[in-house]
């Protein structure tokens, strides 16, 4: 592993656009100084797996759709109709989600670790602190594998258009003028700016934006709307089994909005069948022994060394590692422990010389677009950090 230190962004300029969550809760920076260097064959890797990847992910869907595995996957029951129409109605978009990989450096091979599908964290991080960080150095900032912002931008014009000809956007979006409201929760200022950064994305590409809390929306009979004004899409960043089991009425409402053709929901409800872990045990038995696979099962594996954790759950809460012997090597606690556990074969992930571990987080925007690295201890936490790279030739 090639690690090259860096001078850090200050947390001044950070602040100065927008990126305030600089600093964790024991004071020292999220943000790593210290690049990770890549060449060419290894960013390609990380490209071609994670577009195959998704393929795979599609065909599970389908396949549990097919045949009713909601309840395997722990799906939520108050989102199993939308989560069916919003898979096989094309205008429900899917924007943008985040693999994590183990592997890909160091000679080790790429493993899917999870697909964050719905609402994936440090998009701020990958899309401009890396690029930023690059430039800040001196480097030439081109030098990643990173068009995340522009993919994004490409995908909003997707949502117009149904498909890859993007270049009718224009021409569609002339007829059409259509709206964007994008919200978030209150008083989680992360949450907030990576909303406003995709609101600055949709706006420059040409939609008519604005941003609401979500408290400050309102459902009804004739849509989503926010301060008088109805809108045909709604983009928010709150966890969808979140809502079906926090906001039942709000689930059952937005049901009647999409059934009833008044609203389009970003990201999808379908993106609960990628976001639940559940799907990678799906995944095992359609392509099984697949190389970009760990073995995973609703069962504890037999004499192997594998990792327990919920089929939802976020930042290393509510998993452990179990040795082959099935004796405990290492749990977190967190509030997730309701849900249906799943057990996946262990991996290791490349180390440094200090002993901290790297896991690669590759966004997927109609295809892999921007690669982001999380640096900490054996189970990845809330508490660990963001590192950025580089591609040498």
């Amino acid at each position: 592993m090639q690690l090259r230190k860096l001078k850090p962004l200050t947390n001044s300029y950070l602040e100065s656009i927008g990126f305030s969550w600089h600093t964790d809760l024991d004071n020292t920076p999220y943000i790593g100084d210290e690049i990770l260097i890549l060449d060419e064959t290894e960013a390609t890797k990380y490209y071609d797996a994670t577009n195959e990847l998704y393929d795979m992910f599609v065909e599970a869907g389908q396949y549990v759709i097919d045949n009713n595995l909601f309840h395997e996957l722990d799906i939520p029951f108050n989102l199993v109709e939308l989560v069916k129409k919003s898979w096989v109605d094309d205008v429900h978009w899917h924007l943008y989600g985040r693999f994590d990989l183990a592997g890909g450096i160091d000679g080790k091979p790429i493993k899917l670790i999870e697909f964050n599908a719905d609402t994936p964290t440090s998009l701020f991080e990958t899309m401009i602190i890396q690029w930023a960080l690059l430039k800040y150095n001196r480097y030439d900032e081109s030098s990643q594998f990173n068009s995340l912002y522009e993919a994004i931008g490409d995908n909003f014009k997707r949502i117009i258009t149904l498909n890859g000809d993007i270049e009718k956007f224009n021409e569609y979006y002339q007829k059409l003028n259509w709206k964007i409201l994008f919200s978030s929760l209150r008083e989680n200022n992360e949450d907030e700016h990576t909303v406003k950064l995709l609101q600055h994305i949709a706006s420059e590409v040409g939609f008519l934006t604005h941003f609401s809390y979500v408290d400050d929306v309102t459902f009804g009979d004739d849509g989503i709307s926010a301060d008088g004004e109805l809108y045909e899409f709604w983009f928010k960043l709150i966890p969808w089994e979140n809502i079906a089991i926090e906001e039942g009425e709000l689930a059952l409402r937005l049901t009647e909005i999409v059934e009833n053709k008044k609203g389009i929901i970003f990201n999808p409800a379908y993106t609960l069948l990628f976001q639940s872990k559940g799907i990678m045990k799906i995944l095992w038995d359609l392509f099984p022994n697949h190389p970009l696979l760990l073995e995973t099962s609703f069962e504890p594996l037999k004499n192997k060394k594998q990792v327990e954790k919920m089929c939802f759950g976020r930042e290393g809460a509510n998993v452990a590692i179990i040795n082959s012997d099935n004796s405990l090597h290492l749990k977190t606690d967190g509030e997730y422990e309701n849900f249906k556990p799943i057990y996946q074969e262990y991996v290791d992930f490349p180390q440094d010389k200090n002993g901290s571990f790297y896991q690669a987080g590759v966004f997927y925007s109609y295809e892999a677009c921007g690669l982001g690295f999380r640096k900490g201890g054996e189970i990845l936490n809330n508490m660990s950090k963001f590192v950025a790279h580089m591609v040498e030739n």
